[in-house]
């Protein structure tokens, strides 16, 4: 973001201020076209009317140097919020940078190859943000995550475990919304008119950035419960003992992102509560542990796992804002 100071002028009874002719050349307008100001307390702000945004662009220098690699940029471009990433190559693209950026094609949502050729590539953002929602990217992402935690810890009552071999690969959809959100938000953040349809302040932004961080956090930490629980050698009676402590962290899921999205105080205390009284139970689980015994070491990394699934709900549900009068 550029900064521009400028000098008021009192004009007959108006007072002027001169707009920057850089702002004014990329936003294509000419005398008479309308702009649209929007005042608050110690702030305005000026976008122009009748012509939508024009798309952002960044080039990429192909090769890039030896301390960046081709999908980290392309990926840091997108989360800018960047409309079309053009990769410029000094010379023909390697087929292995090239399946690279395909792949990314599959991560980034609403990202397409448009134009290709052996030293270019361009890509453009084709979604329109204004039709997304951030409360429904975290919807969906919580949607995800908790089908993969009922499968996970379904397994540890169930014979077949091969149901824990698709976890890691479901997870990537968790990624994938989790770049759309940081991607949007981000955009939200130097945009005021998207920031205004979503209805969100700067306190909610930054707070949506924390809440989709947490959620891509919960969806890693059922990936390590998956894993810990193909390894598992209890017996039956422990895997059920395991069973009934994790679906208890259910309830603080429901009430942790309903409570956020929905800005709801009380639900919020109520998914803290429950997992403060989660925590009690497991450190009284601990202190009955063996902590010599092969099993009990087992266990308890389980239950440790557990725990850093259930705080971070919990942790979103303490993103919700107290009401003041």
């Amino acid at each position: 973001m550029t900064k521009f100071v400028r000098r008021l002028q009192k004009v007959g009874s108006s007072i002027l201020v001169s707009l920057p002719i850089e702002w004014v050349e990329a936003n294509k307008l000419e005398k008479s076209d309308e702009v649209e100001l929007e005042t608050a307390t110690n702030s305005i702000s000026i976008t122009p009317t009748g012509n939508s945004r024009p798309p952002k662009e960044v080039i990429i220098e192909y090769p890039v140097s030896k301390q960046e690699n081709i999908s980290a940029d392309v990926t840091g471009a997108y989360l800018l919020g960047y409309d079309i990433i053009k990769i410029k190559g000094r010379s023909s693209i390697s087929v292995e940078d090239r399946e690279r950026i395909r792949g990314l094609m599959r991560r980034l949502v609403g990202m397409e190859i448009v134009d290709e050729d052996a030293t270019n590539v361009n890509v453009q953002f084709l979604l329109d943000a204004t039709t997304l929602s951030p409360d429904k990217i975290l919807k969906r992402m919580s949607s995800i995550a908790l089908a993969l935690f009922r499968d996970t810890v379904n397994s540890l009552t169930s014979d077949d475990r091969t149901v824990l071999q698709t976890i890691p690969s479901r997870d990537d959809e968790i990624d994938r919304q989790y770049f759309l959100l940081v991607r949007l938000i981000r955009s939200a953040m130097v945009d005021k008119r998207l920031a205004a349809a979503f209805n969100l302040g700067n306190i909610d932004i930054l707070d949506y950035r924390l809440a989709a961080n947490l959620m891509e956090t919960a969806g890693d930490t059922i990936v390590e419960l998956a894993n810990s629980i193909t390894d598992l050698s209890n017996s039956k009676s422990e895997s059920k003992r395991l069973h009934v402590l994790a679906i208890e962290i259910e309830d603080i899921h429901e009430k942790a992102i309903t409570s956020f999205i929905e800005n709801n105080r009380l639900l919020a205390i109520e998914a803290i509560t429950l997992f403060r009284n989660y925590q009690k139970k497991i450190s009284d689980i601990r202190s009955s542990l063996e902590p010599k015994k092969q099993g009990s070491l087992q266990f308890l990394d389980l239950v440790y796992t557990l725990e850093k699934l259930a705080r971070c709900w919990s942790d979103i549900a303490d993103l919700v804002k107290p009401v003041y009068t």
